[in-house]
């Protein structure tokens, strides 16, 4: 039995952890839940699952979630940072499932480490942001690290009983997103309606403008980065429309390892949670027999220059992915909330990214220093652009 604490239970990968300990209660039960401001999903998740611990943002959320939930389940609610923190690290988990949007991941992942609790990883901001000490934390603590993004879950299966050292270059599959085949004389006219339309996946808001952009690739080249050990230059991103790859990993003898499957992030939350072993989720294969094709292309860095702007920070280190990501947050939350146009999200990161100046070999609290800087200065930017 695998005890869970899920930090981001309301959001679409929460939501899917759940799904597979409904599916599993032999194998998991949970013991914390975490989310941000969706009492009312929380408190349904509390009713079903009983966990002794529940976290929300504030303390205006913690007191709603009190007066939802009444008497009827004994659990302890927190709220905040320190709620958070304390989420991560209770005595009884054994895996802390991250799953939280955006920056704030990575204090409470880090807690979770420092606690000697296994990670099943969705926030990638966390290795985005500090991988380097990330990872050297989670090597110190005996910790695994295990991915639950589709690709990097890919990537990680594929290397199961490999020597790294024949690794010579890890392939990212990317869907290309809603706006691949567009020409990029139409960026400009892209509506907030059309790039929350991805064409194979279901996701939360802001990976799905993220995937738009391509910056969600880009990030996820950062990650792999970290999770993986092995040089930006060893990374290679390939635009495979169909979703059906979700990654693969060329060795140095020329072979090439792929794993395939339906575009569900159910199968790799599923081995993330049970790994080593595989759960019978019993998933659809996807549709060979139907004549399925399958093509690749290259990433157009022109019309997605998210792409080439992390490829960037992967290459120079230091803080600058943290600024990188942190002005993405700003970029996207603006767009979403149409104070800038599509075509100005890598703008605003890039701009970002230039006034930085890079501290090269950072301490955690130059890495928080940094993203805070990048907000603001991202936000100012913001302000320019949405008067102009």
């Amino acid at each position: 039995m695998r005890r869970l604490s899920i930090l981001g239970s309301t959001g679409s990968i929460g939501g899917n952890v759940l799904n597979i300990v409904e599916k599993f209660p032999q194998d998991f039960t949970v013991d914390v839940l975490a989310a941000k401001d969706n009492v009312a999903l929380l408190a349904r998740q509390i009713e079903q699952f009983r966990p002794a611990l529940a976290v929300v943002y504030d303390e205006k959320r913690a007191r709603e979630l009190k007066d939802l939930i009444g008497s009827r389940v004994d659990v302890e609610i927190l709220h905040g940072d320190t709620g958070y923190q304390a989420a991560a690290v209770v005595d009884s988990v054994d895996m802390t499932v991250t799953a939280m949007v955006g920056a704030a991941g990575l204090i409470p992942t880090l807690a979770a480490i420092e606690a000697g609790k296994n990670i099943a990883l969705a926030n990638k901001e966390t290795l985005v942001m500090a991988g380097d000490l990330v990872t050297q934390r989670a090597a110190q603590h005996g910790v695994d690290i295990l991915p639950i993004d589709s690709e990097h879950s890919a990537i990680f299966q594929c290397l199961q009983g490999e020597h790294r050292e024949d690794v010579d270059k890890i392939l990212l599959t990317a869907s290309g997103g809603p706006f691949f085949s567009r020409p990029l004389e139409e960026f400009n006219e892209i509506t907030l309606a059309e790039a929350l339309k991805h064409p194979n996946w279901q996701m939360g808001q802001k990976i799905t403008i993220d995937s738009a952009t391509m910056m969600n690739k880009g990030l996820e080249v950062l990650e792999a980065k970290c999770l993986f050990g092995v040089s930006h230059r060893m990374i290679e991103v390939i635009v495979h429309p169909q979703s059906v790859i979700h990654s693969m990993v060329a060795f140095q003898d020329g072979s090439v390892m792929a794993q395939l499957g339906i575009p569900d992030m159910k199968v790799a939350i599923a081995y993330a949670l049970s790994y080593p072993q595989r759960l019978t989720l019993r998933q659809p294969l996807p549709q060979f027999k139907a004549g399925l094709a399958l093509t690749f292309d290259q990433p157009d860095l022109t019309k997605f220059p998210c792409l080439a702007l992390a490829f960037k920070a992967c290459e120079v280190g230091g803080t600058l992915p943290a600024v990188l990501n942190a002005a993405n947050e700003i970029a996207v939350n603006a767009f979403l909330n149409q104070a800038i146009a599509f075509v100005e999200i890598p703008r605003l990161v890039e701009q970002t990214m230039d006034q930085h100046v890079v501290i090269s070999d950072p301490e955690l609290s130059d890495i928080l220093d940094a993203d805070q800087w990048a907000r603001a200065c991202a936000e100012k930017i913001t302000r320019l652009l949405s008067s102009g």
